[in-house]
Order: C-alpha cells, then structure tokens, then sequence
C-alpha cells in the first residue's frame, strides 16, 4: 500500500471533500457551515508556518486530514499555534494513519521554528499521551469533557518524528 502526504496546494480540488469530513465530525457543532470550513482549508497553503492543510492518499486515494492552524479553540485565544482537525476516514482507521498526519503537523511546527504545539480532544487522549504528547487541563465544551494538550516540540526531536511516521 502507497502511503502518502501531501499538502492541501498540491490538490486543491480536494478541499470540498476534506471540509465534508471535518464539519460532519466537528465543525457543525459549531454552528459553522460547510462553506466555512472549505474556506479554511483552502486557505491553508503556506510552506512555512500556520495555516497548512495535509492530506493523507492511501494507494493515491485521499483517506485523511490534518492541520497545522494559528487558532482552534475560541476560548484560548492565548494558545498557539495548534494541531487541528486530525481526521482518518472510517474504513482507514487502526492502521496508524493518525500518528502520521500528526507527525506532519508536528514537522510542520517544527520548521516554523514552533516550541509548542497546542490540541484539544474528547476522544483520543489515550492516542495523544502515547505519542509524547501531555495533558494541560479538562473542560467542559457543548456539555462533554475534553482534554487540552501541549506538546514541546525541539528541532532535533528526530525519533519523536520518526516515532509520529512509523
């Protein structure tokens, strides 16, 4: 199987594709429309520093996302910058494929000159500790726990980053 990373300006065209899959699983909640979030990722073409969208191709089919973004949780707006919308499709899930897309944000960051990485979750603490991430603190959005992590990112972290691609 061909595995693969690529950023979001190397196929735009998927960006209609990848904000279905991000506003059904979390964006909606929200309040935020699909338009929205297409507008988000498409904006997220830099090569150095947020906002940066990846794309995971499974033997050339796109089966994942994630992103590197300045902003992700309106409640801290004193946090940045994040590891955003990490999102493997259904059928592609369990194979590792997560902890390679965070490893592309995390060298992304890493490039940026990025010291620390921000993220929130309700499901995947357990994943996030496994990879070195740590947890901050616990609070409440749209009535369920979530975890606020931070992981310390150093330019010669290569096994952190190697660990994320394997």
């Amino acid at each position: 199987m061909d595995t693969r990373i690529i950023g979001i300006a190397d196929c735009p065209d998927l960006a209609p594709l990848l904000a279905g899959w991000l506003w059904e699983a979390f964006w909606r909640y929200d309040g935020h429309t699909l338009a929205e979030v297409e507008a988000v990722l498409a904006a997220g073409t830099t090569t150095r520093g947020p906002p940066q969208t990846f794309i995971l191709l499974l033997d050339g089919v796109p089966s994942g996302t994630a992103s590197f973004a300045s902003q992700d949780l309106d409640s801290r707006p004193d946090l940045t910058p994040w590891l955003a919308g990490v999102y493997v499709v259904p059928e592609a899930r369990g194979q590792g494929l997560a902890q390679m897309l965070v490893g592309a944000v995390e060298d992304a960051a890493r490039a940026s000159g990025t010291r620390t990485l921000w993220l929130y979750t309700r499901r995947a603490e357990r994943v996030y500790l496994r990879g070195g991430w740590q947890t901050v603190e616990y609070f409440q959005r749209h009535d369920a726990p979530h975890a606020l992590m931070r992981r310390e990112l150093h330019g010669s972290d290569e096994a952190g980053s190697q660990a994320a691609h394997s």
